[in-house]
Protein backbone atom coordinates (compact mmCIF):
# COMPACT_ATOMS: atom_id res chain seq x y z
CA UNK A 1 0.00 0.00 0.00
CA UNK A 2 1.38 3.45 -0.96
CA UNK A 3 1.82 6.24 1.52
CA UNK A 4 -1.15 8.07 0.01
CA UNK A 5 -3.35 5.02 0.26
CA UNK A 6 -2.24 4.40 3.84
CA UNK A 7 -2.96 8.01 4.81
CA UNK A 8 -6.38 7.87 3.12
CA UNK A 9 -7.21 4.69 5.00
CA UNK A 10 -6.14 6.26 8.29
CA UNK A 11 -8.21 9.34 7.42
CA UNK A 12 -11.34 7.22 6.96
CA UNK A 13 -10.65 5.52 10.26
CA UNK A 14 -10.25 8.96 11.80
CA UNK A 15 -13.66 10.08 10.55
CA UNK A 16 -15.28 7.01 12.07
CA UNK A 17 -13.39 7.55 15.32
CA UNK A 18 -14.52 11.19 15.36
CA UNK A 19 -18.19 10.24 15.04
CA UNK A 20 -17.75 7.75 17.84
CA UNK A 21 -16.11 10.42 20.00
CA UNK A 22 -18.90 12.90 19.20
CA UNK A 23 -21.48 10.37 20.34
CA UNK A 24 -19.69 9.87 23.65
CA UNK A 25 -19.36 13.65 24.04
CA UNK A 26 -23.16 13.92 23.81
CA UNK A 27 -23.70 11.41 26.61
CA UNK A 28 -21.01 12.95 28.76
CA UNK A 29 -22.66 16.37 28.48
CA UNK A 30 -26.11 14.95 29.18
CA UNK A 31 -24.95 13.15 32.31
CA UNK A 32 -23.17 16.32 33.47
CA UNK A 33 -26.33 18.42 33.00
CA UNK A 34 -28.45 15.91 34.90
CA UNK A 35 -25.93 15.89 37.76
CA UNK A 36 -25.66 19.69 37.79
CA UNK A 37 -21.98 19.69 36.88
CA UNK A 38 -19.89 21.17 34.08
CA UNK A 39 -18.61 19.01 31.23
CA UNK A 40 -16.13 21.65 30.04
CA UNK A 41 -12.39 21.70 30.34
CA UNK A 42 -10.87 24.08 32.86
CA UNK A 43 -9.97 27.52 31.55
CA UNK A 44 -6.31 28.33 32.06
CA UNK A 45 -6.95 32.08 32.25
CA UNK A 46 -9.62 31.51 34.91
CA UNK A 47 -7.31 29.37 37.06
CA UNK A 48 -4.39 31.75 36.59
CA UNK A 49 -6.49 34.66 37.84
CA UNK A 50 -8.09 32.81 40.74
CA UNK A 51 -4.78 31.42 42.03
CA UNK A 52 -2.90 34.65 41.28
CA UNK A 53 -0.28 32.96 39.13
CA UNK A 54 2.40 35.16 37.58
CA UNK A 55 5.84 33.57 37.37
CA UNK A 56 6.57 31.23 34.45
CA UNK A 57 9.48 28.82 34.02
CA UNK A 58 10.13 26.72 30.92
CA UNK A 59 10.77 23.10 31.93
CA UNK A 60 11.74 21.70 28.54
CA UNK A 61 10.45 18.82 26.43
CA UNK A 62 8.89 16.06 28.53
CA UNK A 63 6.66 13.01 28.32
CA UNK A 64 3.62 14.02 30.37
CA UNK A 65 0.65 11.88 31.52
CA UNK A 66 -2.31 12.34 29.18
CA UNK A 67 -4.81 11.85 32.01
CA UNK A 68 -3.42 14.92 33.83
CA UNK A 69 -4.19 17.25 30.92
CA UNK A 70 -7.41 18.82 32.19
CA UNK A 71 -7.64 22.29 30.68
CA UNK A 72 -6.94 24.57 27.75
CA UNK A 73 -5.77 28.13 27.19
CA UNK A 74 -8.22 29.17 24.50
CA UNK A 75 -10.31 26.18 23.42
CA UNK A 76 -11.77 24.88 26.67
CA UNK A 77 -15.29 25.15 25.24
CA UNK A 78 -14.49 23.10 22.12
CA UNK A 79 -13.97 19.85 24.02
CA UNK A 80 -15.56 18.08 26.96
CA UNK A 81 -13.66 17.62 30.22
CA UNK A 82 -12.14 14.42 28.78
CA UNK A 83 -11.22 16.10 25.47
CA UNK A 84 -14.07 14.64 23.43
CA UNK A 85 -14.89 16.94 20.45
CA UNK A 86 -18.09 18.99 20.85
CA UNK A 87 -18.49 20.46 17.34
CA UNK A 88 -19.13 18.72 14.01
CA UNK A 89 -17.02 21.36 12.22
CA UNK A 90 -13.96 19.87 13.91
CA UNK A 91 -14.24 16.59 12.00
CA UNK A 92 -11.84 17.26 9.12
CA UNK A 93 -9.00 18.61 11.23
CA UNK A 94 -9.51 16.03 13.96
CA UNK A 95 -9.51 13.18 11.42
CA UNK A 96 -6.32 14.43 9.80
CA UNK A 97 -4.59 14.58 13.17
CA UNK A 98 -5.81 11.04 13.78
CA UNK A 99 -4.35 9.92 10.44
CA UNK A 100 -0.96 11.48 11.23
CA UNK A 101 -0.97 9.92 14.69
CA UNK A 102 -1.33 6.49 13.08
CA UNK A 103 1.34 7.10 10.44
CA UNK A 104 5.09 6.57 10.63
CA UNK A 105 5.51 10.28 11.43
CA UNK A 106 3.51 10.35 14.64
CA UNK A 107 2.31 13.50 16.39
CA UNK A 108 4.61 16.49 16.99
CA UNK A 109 4.97 17.70 20.60
CA UNK A 110 2.24 19.85 22.09
CA UNK A 111 2.75 22.92 24.28
CA UNK A 112 1.31 23.07 27.78
CA UNK A 113 1.25 25.09 30.97
CA UNK A 114 1.69 23.18 34.21
CA UNK A 115 -0.04 24.33 37.40
CA UNK A 116 0.63 22.04 40.32
CA UNK A 117 -0.28 18.54 39.13
CA UNK A 118 -2.44 19.71 36.21
CA UNK A 119 -1.63 20.56 32.58
CA UNK A 120 -3.37 23.09 30.30
CA UNK A 121 -2.98 22.90 26.52
CA UNK A 122 -1.46 25.97 24.95
CA UNK A 123 -1.14 24.43 21.49
CA UNK A 124 -2.25 20.95 20.39
CA UNK A 125 -5.82 20.45 21.66
CA UNK A 126 -6.74 18.17 18.73
CA UNK A 127 -3.60 16.11 19.30
CA UNK A 128 -4.55 15.58 22.96
CA UNK A 129 -8.10 14.63 21.95
CA UNK A 130 -6.80 12.07 19.48
CA UNK A 131 -4.21 10.75 21.95
CA UNK A 132 -7.00 10.11 24.45
CA UNK A 133 -9.03 8.31 21.79
CA UNK A 134 -6.02 6.11 21.09
CA UNK A 135 -5.67 5.42 24.84
CA UNK A 136 -2.15 6.87 24.90
CA UNK A 137 -0.64 7.01 28.39
CA UNK A 138 1.80 9.86 27.67
CA UNK A 139 2.40 12.56 25.09
CA UNK A 140 5.44 14.71 24.36
CA UNK A 141 5.06 18.33 25.41
CA UNK A 142 7.00 21.54 25.81
CA UNK A 143 6.21 22.38 29.44
CA UNK A 144 6.05 25.85 30.98
CA UNK A 145 5.39 25.73 34.72
CA UNK A 146 3.58 28.40 36.71
CA UNK A 147 4.48 28.19 40.40
CA UNK A 148 1.39 28.03 42.59
CA UNK A 149 1.39 29.01 46.28
CA UNK A 150 -1.44 26.54 47.00
CA UNK A 151 -1.94 22.85 46.15
CA UNK A 152 -3.60 22.26 42.76
CA UNK A 153 -4.24 18.72 41.58
CA UNK A 154 -6.35 16.52 39.34
CA UNK A 155 -9.84 15.84 40.64
CA UNK A 156 -10.47 19.13 42.43
CA UNK A 157 -14.12 20.19 42.51
CA UNK A 158 -15.32 23.73 41.90
CA UNK A 159 -15.69 24.07 45.66
CA UNK A 160 -12.08 22.92 46.12
CA UNK A 161 -10.90 25.52 43.59
CA UNK A 162 -12.89 28.27 45.34
CA UNK A 163 -11.21 27.28 48.61
CA UNK A 164 -7.77 27.30 46.96
CA UNK A 165 -8.54 30.74 45.50
CA UNK A 166 -9.42 32.15 48.94
CA UNK A 167 -6.19 30.69 50.35
CA UNK A 168 -4.17 32.21 47.48
CA UNK A 169 -5.80 35.60 48.13
CA UNK A 170 -4.79 35.45 51.80
CA UNK A 171 -1.18 34.56 50.95
CA UNK A 172 -1.03 37.34 48.35
CA UNK A 173 -2.40 40.04 50.66
CA UNK A 174 -0.05 39.09 53.50
CA UNK A 175 2.88 38.47 51.10
CA UNK A 176 3.54 35.15 52.83
CA UNK A 177 3.65 33.53 49.38
CA UNK A 178 6.86 35.53 48.84
CA UNK A 179 8.34 36.02 52.30
CA UNK A 180 7.76 32.45 53.44
CA UNK A 181 7.69 30.43 50.22
CA UNK A 182 8.00 27.09 52.03
CA UNK A 183 5.51 27.97 54.76
CA UNK A 184 3.61 25.43 56.81
CA UNK A 185 0.08 25.02 55.50
CA UNK A 186 -2.46 27.61 56.63
CA UNK A 187 -5.29 26.09 54.63
CA UNK A 188 -8.69 26.34 56.30
CA UNK A 189 -11.62 23.97 55.76
CA UNK A 190 -13.94 26.98 55.71
CA UNK A 191 -12.54 29.56 53.23
CA UNK A 192 -14.78 32.29 54.69
CA UNK A 193 -12.54 32.35 57.79
CA UNK A 194 -9.39 33.72 56.15
CA UNK A 195 -10.42 37.24 57.27
CA UNK A 196 -10.14 35.87 60.84
CA UNK A 197 -6.51 35.03 60.13
CA UNK A 198 -6.01 38.53 58.75
CA UNK A 199 -7.64 39.97 61.88
CA UNK A 200 -5.09 38.18 64.07
CA UNK A 201 -2.27 39.57 61.94
CA UNK A 202 -3.72 43.08 62.32
CA UNK A 203 -3.70 42.63 66.10
CA UNK A 204 -0.09 41.42 65.93
CA UNK A 205 0.77 44.43 63.77
CA UNK A 206 -0.71 46.78 66.37
CA UNK A 207 1.36 45.15 69.12
CA UNK A 208 4.52 45.52 67.05
CA UNK A 209 3.70 49.16 66.29
CA UNK A 210 3.61 49.93 70.02
CA UNK A 211 7.24 48.88 70.29
CA UNK A 212 8.62 50.39 67.08
CA UNK A 213 9.66 53.92 66.11
CA UNK A 214 8.46 53.38 62.54
CA UNK A 215 5.08 51.96 61.43
CA UNK A 216 5.20 48.23 60.78
CA UNK A 217 3.96 47.08 57.36
CA UNK A 218 1.35 44.36 57.03
CA UNK A 219 3.96 42.24 55.24
CA UNK A 220 6.42 42.51 58.13
CA UNK A 221 3.69 41.87 60.70
CA UNK A 222 2.47 38.80 58.81
CA UNK A 223 6.00 37.38 58.64
CA UNK A 224 6.63 38.02 62.33
CA UNK A 225 3.24 36.53 63.25
CA UNK A 226 3.99 33.44 61.16
CA UNK A 227 7.47 32.99 62.66
CA UNK A 228 6.58 33.61 66.31
CA UNK A 229 2.93 32.65 66.64
CA UNK A 230 1.62 30.37 63.94
CA UNK A 231 4.60 28.15 63.14
CA UNK A 232 5.42 27.40 66.81
CA UNK A 233 1.75 26.55 67.33
CA UNK A 234 1.80 24.10 64.43
CA UNK A 235 4.99 22.57 65.83
CA UNK A 236 3.23 21.93 69.13
CA UNK A 237 0.15 20.56 67.36
CA UNK A 238 2.32 18.05 65.53
CA UNK A 239 4.46 17.22 68.55
CA UNK A 240 1.41 16.15 70.52
CA UNK A 241 -0.41 14.63 67.53
CA UNK A 242 -3.40 16.84 68.24
CA UNK A 243 -4.84 16.26 64.77
CA UNK A 244 -5.20 12.50 65.22
CA UNK A 245 -8.65 12.94 66.77
CA UNK A 246 -9.82 15.25 63.96
CA UNK A 247 -8.39 13.97 60.66
CA UNK A 248 -11.09 15.77 58.66
CA UNK A 249 -9.81 19.16 59.89
CA UNK A 250 -6.62 21.09 59.19
CA UNK A 251 -3.95 22.42 61.52
CA UNK A 252 -5.08 25.93 60.68
CA UNK A 253 -8.63 25.00 61.75
CA UNK A 254 -7.34 23.85 65.12
CA UNK A 255 -5.20 26.96 65.52
CA UNK A 256 -8.21 29.25 65.03
CA UNK A 257 -10.28 27.13 67.39
CA UNK A 258 -7.59 27.42 70.07
CA UNK A 259 -7.45 31.20 69.66
CA UNK A 260 -11.23 31.50 69.84
CA UNK A 261 -11.42 29.33 72.97
CA UNK A 262 -8.34 30.62 74.77
CA UNK A 263 -10.35 31.98 77.70
CA UNK A 264 -12.07 28.66 78.40
CA UNK A 265 -8.80 26.79 77.99
CA UNK A 266 -7.07 29.12 80.45
CA UNK A 267 -9.74 28.41 83.06
CA UNK A 268 -9.44 24.67 82.46
CA UNK A 269 -5.66 24.53 82.72
CA UNK A 270 -4.91 27.68 84.72
CA UNK A 271 -1.57 28.14 82.96
CA UNK A 272 -2.07 31.05 80.60
CA UNK A 273 -1.15 34.64 81.31
CA UNK A 274 -2.28 37.31 78.83
CA UNK A 275 -1.56 40.34 81.02
CA UNK A 276 1.31 41.56 78.83
CA UNK A 277 -0.75 41.49 75.64
CA UNK A 278 -3.71 43.00 77.51
CA UNK A 279 -1.64 45.99 78.63
CA UNK A 280 -0.21 46.65 75.17
CA UNK A 281 -3.63 46.50 73.53
CA UNK A 282 -5.29 48.72 76.14
CA UNK A 283 -2.55 51.30 75.52
CA UNK A 284 -3.14 51.06 71.78
CA UNK A 285 -6.92 51.55 72.08
CA UNK A 286 -6.70 54.46 74.52
CA UNK A 287 -4.08 56.23 72.39
CA UNK A 288 -6.63 56.29 69.57
CA UNK A 289 -9.45 57.55 71.74
CA UNK A 290 -11.38 54.29 71.69
CA UNK A 291 -13.45 53.06 74.58
CA UNK A 292 -11.93 50.08 76.38
CA UNK A 293 -14.63 47.63 77.55
CA UNK A 294 -14.73 46.69 81.23
CA UNK A 295 -14.36 43.00 80.41
CA UNK A 296 -11.10 43.81 78.66
CA UNK A 297 -9.68 45.29 81.87
CA UNK A 298 -10.43 42.19 83.92
CA UNK A 299 -9.38 38.58 83.73
CA UNK A 300 -12.94 37.49 82.95
CA UNK A 301 -12.73 37.67 79.18
CA UNK A 302 -10.48 36.45 76.41
CA UNK A 303 -8.25 39.41 75.44
CA UNK A 304 -7.38 37.83 72.10
CA UNK A 305 -11.04 37.57 71.12
CA UNK A 306 -11.84 41.13 72.24
CA UNK A 307 -8.67 42.50 70.66
CA UNK A 308 -9.67 41.21 67.23
CA UNK A 309 -13.08 42.87 67.54
CA UNK A 310 -11.78 46.20 68.76
CA UNK A 311 -8.76 46.26 66.48
CA UNK A 312 -11.11 45.77 63.54
CA UNK A 313 -13.05 48.82 64.73
CA UNK A 314 -9.84 50.82 65.08
CA UNK A 315 -8.81 49.89 61.57
CA UNK A 316 -12.24 50.85 60.23
CA UNK A 317 -11.85 54.27 61.82
CA UNK A 318 -8.54 54.53 59.97
CA UNK A 319 -10.39 53.63 56.74
CA UNK A 320 -8.68 50.29 56.39
CA UNK A 321 -10.42 47.92 53.92
CA UNK A 322 -12.47 45.11 55.47
CA UNK A 323 -11.77 42.59 52.73
CA UNK A 324 -8.61 40.67 52.07
CA UNK A 325 -7.73 43.01 49.20
CA UNK A 326 -5.99 45.62 51.30
CA UNK A 327 -2.62 47.28 50.65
Amino acid sequence: MSDDQSFHSNLMDGMNAFQNARGRAFWQEMFAVLRGKSAELMSFDDIRERLRLTEELYRGLQDIPVDKIRGSVGRYRDFTSTFLPRKNEMQERWSRVYAVANSMLGLPPIEVYQVGDVYFVRDGNHRVSVAKQLASKTIQAHVTELATPVPFYVGMTEEDIDSASAYADFLEVTSLNRTRIHHQSMRLSDPSRYPDFLGLIRVHRAILNENKDQPVSLEHAATDWYDHVYRPSVTAIRKYKAMDAHPERTEADLFLWLVGNLSDLREAFDEFDDDDNREVLVTYLRARGMEVPDDFLTNDHNPTELSVEYMERALEVSQAPESLDEP
